[in-house]
């Protein structure tokens, strides 16, 4: 086994089962779990439809918790805990992510020739192969060589390594914010970490597919800014 691989779901069912078949396809060898947090009926049957043909093991986060959507803080405290007891590393995959077949285990191997990484991240890109969201802020690298930096990776589809997990406990998140890419980001060098980015290792991003309603951030501004500031949704 060569790392803990999670995806959290929130509906996108297409979207999902791409990412599900791109990491059952993936090289080396992975205990892979999907998150299940608060999808329609639909959803939910298509998931389990789907664990027993592909083997991972599903978790519906109703089971857990009674908090509503987004429950990422409690994905991620359950991640880390297999993680630590498996002695592995963990791996974000998310839905609107579909990765390569030799994408984890590359970050794996990155994260074993370099002991002091705390996070990396393979860099993501549109169908054409354009740097895009969240990764912008990287597209003017002109190597393709691992980039250490300190700027927040996201989880798109990050590794997040073992000597990072047990120096910091997931239970300590931000009870009051709903993502935590930028937090543990920062945590990981606050800690002596180092984070890199790895120009060479693009994945396929289709930004906010993973969460539908962020859509509105394009299609109407006004109505998600609303929502995010007045509702209280998507605190970062």
């Amino acid at each position: 086994m060569q790392a803990i691989v999670v995806t959290p779901v929130k509906d996108a069912l297409e979207a999902t089962l791409e990412t599900v078949q791109a990491i059952s396809d993936a090289k080396g060898v992975y205990d892979y779990w999907v998150f299940n947090d608060y999808s329609t009926d639909q959803t939910k049957a298509a998931l389990e439809t789907a664990s027993k043909a592909k083997g991972f093991k599903l978790i519906h986060l109703e089971d857990v918790t009674s908090n509503p959507s987004p429950n990422y803080k409690t994905v991620l405290q359950l991640s880390q805990k297999s993680a630590l007891e498996a002695g592995l590393p963990l791996i974000v995959v998310e839905s609107d992510v579909k990765i390569n077949p030799d994408t984890l285990e590359s970050l794996v191997n990155f994260s074993n020739e370099n002991p002091n990484v705390g996070l990396v991240g393979a860099i993501t890109q549109d169908a054409e192969g354009k740097v895009n969201f969240p990764y912008l802020k990287f597209k003017q690298l002109k190597s393709k060589d691992p980039a250490k930096t300190t700027r927040s990776l996201s989880f798109c589809c990050t590794l997040i390594s073992k000597n990072f997990l047990e120096k910091y406990d997931f239970t300590d998140l931000d009870n009051s914010k709903d993502w935590y890419d930028t937090h543990i980001s920062q945590k990981s060098i606050s800690l002596g970490f180092d984070n890199y980015i790895l120009p060479d290792l693009p994945v396929w991003h289709r930004p906010h597919g993973s969460r539908p309603w962020k859509q509105l951030k394009y299609k109407n501004p006004i109505l998600y800014y609303f929502r995010k500031w007045f509702l209280g949704k998507d605190k970062i």
